[in-house]
């Protein structure tokens, strides 16, 4: 695990000496190695865009903001171990990640323990805001979202039967699983077959020649990308031409290097963000985007972005005093009822109850964008 992370200009001075004492210092816990990387780095990405861009405006309330970096390896142990350092001996006021619900699930326990506020910018299973009020996330569930982009598909396509393939050992993988699953029954679509695979496996033909034969409209897969580009890619060379229909983990451009040219066409995916989404703030956001890093953004860096500038609304009304149970307390209560139009469009949190009933944490409330790949590109459904 790496102790601090290049996040930001400010962190430089952090690791001279010479931060000022008002300046806040904020946890980030991010995939930056591991399977999950290509999601952590862009996370990465969003976050430093933005806390730059509001020191260069002055800060919150004229402090700086300190981005203080750990990697998790995309391991729960890592992520515990970050959560603990970060919490207790960095003594940050908040802690932005995990990166996967999988490593979320492990280590937000620990924040909530601490009352720190932990803020998920990409954890999208449900239960992951279960442990407590100190529990955030500005990452639409997967469950708000799967069955609206379902429909939209059913409804485009005239689907009647599906085959469905998932990871049946990460978190994200196996609640889109279940969601789809549900959202396939309520919506009267057969499924012809169900196949299962791992993190970590590289060939899947025998899987694909199997729904290949029961002839389905389309594919449903709950994946992360490192195992869904490939199996769309294989898909291809079988001669299986049907569209997919993705989960959060399959919204990433690092499909159209995995499944180069036409080979990631027809994959419908629903995101409360797009890149084809010509709103001022999203514009903006992509052009900065662009500039700093010479590459296109995706959904999560603009989620990141966007939790970064939420958070620092929930900071302009906390009165810090120095006393950092209180600070990070009062910090909690301003964050709630935070609302922003951002990147990723209009955001408000609220606050769920968990199994047993009682209040938790906060959710996101955001309305989905359903995309459909082509030519290298996600495309918004008109």
């Amino acid at each position: 695990m790496k102790s601090v992370l290049k996040l930001a200009p400010v962190l430089a001075a952090l690791l001279a000496g010479s931060v000022h004492a008002a300046d806040i210092k904020i946890g980030t816990v991010e995939s930056l190695s591991g399977g999950a990387a290509q999601y952590g780095n862009n996370i990465r990405n969003g976050l430093m865009l933005a806390a730059d861009e509001i020191n260069a405006a002055g800060g919150v309330n004229g402090n700086k903001l300190v981005l203080v970096g750990e990697d998790d390896q995309t391991k729960k142990e890592e992520a515990i171990n970050a959560f603990k350092k970060l919490i207790f001996q960095d003594k940050v006021l908040m802690v932005f990640g995990p990166t996967l619900s999988n490593t979320a699930l492990a280590a937000h326990p620990i924040a909530q323990a601490a009352k720190t506020v932990a803020f998920g910018t990409s954890t999208t299973v449900d239960g992951i805001t279960d442990p407590g009020e100190y529990i955030f996330r500005n990452a639409v569930t997967e469950s708000a979202v799967i069955p609206v982009t379902v429909k939209v598909a059913k409804a485009k396509l005239g689907l009647k039967k599906v085959a469905v393939m998932y990871g049946n050992n990460d978190a994200l993988s196996k609640g889109g699983y279940d969601i789809f699953k549900k959202a396939l029954a309520d919506q009267g679509i057969e499924v012809t077959t169900t196949e299962t695979f791992s993190t970590g496996d590289v060939d899947f033909k025998a899987q694909l020649t199997k729904i290949k034969s029961t002839n389905p409209d389309a594919i449903v897969l709950s994946a992360l990308i490192a195992e869904g580009a490939p199996i769309v890619a294989q898909a291809r060379q079988l001669g299986i031409d049907v569209p997919f229909i993705g989960g959060n983990g399959m919204n990433s451009p690092k499909l159209f290097d995995l499944a180069p040219g036409a080979a990631s066409d027809k994959l419908w995916v629903g995101s409360p963000w797009s890149l084809d989404n010509a709103t001022p703030e999203n514009t903006k956001f992509i052009a900065a985007y662009k500039a700093r890093y010479n590459v296109a953004p995706d959904q999560f860096a603009a989620q990141a972005y966007d939790a970064v500038h939420i958070a620092a609304a929930g900071l302009k009304n906390t009165k810090l005093s120095g006393d950092l149970a209180g600070d990070r307390s009062a910090f909690r209560a301003a964050l709630a009822p935070v609302k922003w139009t951002g990147a990723t469009g209009p955001f408000e949190f609220v606050q769920i109850k968990n199994k047993a009933g009682k209040l938790a944490g906060f959710d996101a409330v955001q309305t989905p964008i359903i995309s459909v790949t082509k030519g290298g590109r996600y495309t918004i459904v008109k």
